[in-house]
């Protein structure tokens, strides 16, 4: 096997889907010991492991990983991952962002405290990663395709999610789950954790219990998560006043919102949009994934 043949990638340069773009995908065969990092994304990104060994460091935590396993990465997350010295990993990876990226990405198994997954089905997972990569292409049609699989190989990690949420039994899951479809559909709105509750049926105390079991945070926790995080959207995708963007994501206190979001993000949401405006949009470049 030639060098060229073990790796097999493609970069998309200029994309206009704001609601869901792919930065790159492709399959590798790994050389021993291949390193990336420590670094971060500006997107997000998931690699299928298909053979081999490797290991990933992520939030602190080190994870090694094989066949029929699954890793994300999130954007500005710092990140390392690295093959096996002696048997190293082949994978399939796709790389993407968007307005309703985060939507999907917490409907799959994947949280701050899972970053990896075993598939139930990696042959179908990895049947959609390669038909993202088989679809790729400079014309509309093509960025419409792999977008059309990408939606494909995220509606198998949300059926496997569904399937593993049960940590302390199927009901506890149904409620995480449609707790998190009540955020997304309700967080621009002045919600609390006790509206939450209310609309699955449980109590506040039995709410917070179950999303510590199944996705690591607690309800308020992840709300908040989920409003900073689309207003980060709305400030990379629109021309909404900050003030405008704090309304949108449910906090009706600019002051608060501000205090809010530098809390999680570092820094005030007016410097976070000045650090963007600052770097502009990036150069085509070459991917190493």
């Amino acid at each position: 096997m030639t060098i060229n043949e073990m790796k097999q990638s493609y970069k998309q340069s200029y994309t206009d889907n704001v609601e869901l773009s792919i930065f790159n995908c492709g399959h590798e065969y790994c050389q021993p010991g291949h390193t990336w990092g420590p670094g971060v994304r500006d997107h997000y990104l998931i690699h299928l492991v298909v053979a081999g060994k490797g290991v990933y460091q992520v939030n602190g935590a080190s994870h090694t990983l094989q066949e029929g396993d699954l890793f994300l990465a999130k954007p500005n997350q710092l990140i390392t991952y690295a093959a096996d010295e002696t048997d190293p990993w082949e994978y399939y990876w796709v790389g993407f962002n968007g307005a309703c990226a985060n939507k999907l990405v917490q409907q799959t198994p994947f949280s701050d405290a899972h970053p990896v997954h075993h598939c139930k089905d990696p042959q179908t997972v990895r049947e959609a990663l390669y038909n993202i990569y088989l679809s790729r292409g400079p014309e509309p049609q093509c960025e419409a395709l792999m977008t059309g699989y990408l939606y494909i190989f995220m509606a198998h990690l949300m059926k496997e999610a569904r399937e593993a949420m049960p940590n302390v039994g199927s009901s506890s899951s149904q409620y995480v789950l449609a707790a998190i479809k009540y955020i997304q559909f309700n967080y621009s709105h002045d919600i609390s954790v006790d509206d939450i509750a209310k609309a699955v049926g449980v109590s506040r105390s039995h709410l917070y219990r179950v999303f510590m079991s199944n996705v690591g945070q607690s309800p308020i926790d992840y709300l908040t998560s989920y409003r900073i995080s689309e207003a980060c959207s709305l400030l990379k995708n629109s021309s909404l006043s900050i003030a405008e963007i704090a309304v949108s994501v449910g906090f009706f206190d600019q002051f608060y919102f501000s205090r809010v979001f530098k809390k999680v993000k570092g820094v005030p949401p007016s410097k976070y949009l000045a650090t963007l405006e600052k770097e502009g949009p990036a150069a085509p470049q070459a991917i190493n994934p």
